[in-house]
């Protein structure tokens, strides 16, 4: 049972791979146009709360950043083809966006006011 040079054994079977593609990872020239659509979506969340982070302040941002990890969670739990958001098996993907998502809302709410009141500075804590 020697392996040859082109993935085949001498008995004609196929050899295993080794590693496996995380599930959801295909070509990135896949079938249609918008295959990337998961990923779009979610940077698209994470760019309003980006804008919304320059305009209103750090704790609405921080809830859409956190709401992202959410929205991208939800994604590759019920879209089988999520594309560049497969990185890992499908729970461990999961679980890494919830505690990413969860440590940001956190952090988000935790962060005290400013401990000097400077005139020039404007106010943007998103209360």
């Amino acid at each position: 049972m020697v392996a040859t040079t082109r993935g085949r054994r001498r008995d004609g079977r196929r050899r295993d791979p080794g590693t496996f593609p995380p599930e959801g990872a295909g070509s990135p020239t896949g079938p249609g146009r918008l295959r990337e659509w998961p990923a779009t979506v979610v940077f698209g969340c994470l760019l309003a709360a980006l804008l919304t982070a320059a305009l209103s302040g750090y704790r609405p941002a921080a809830m859409m950043i956190a709401g992202t990890f959410l929205v991208a969670a939800l994604l590759r739990v019920f879209v089988s083809d999520v594309g560049v958001l497969a990185v890992r098996s499908r729970f461990t993907d999961v679980v890494i966006l919830l505690f990413f998502g969860g440590a940001v809302l956190l952090l988000g709410l935790s962060i005290p006011e400013p401990l000097v009141d400077l005139p020039w500075v404007p106010k943007r804590t998103g209360r």
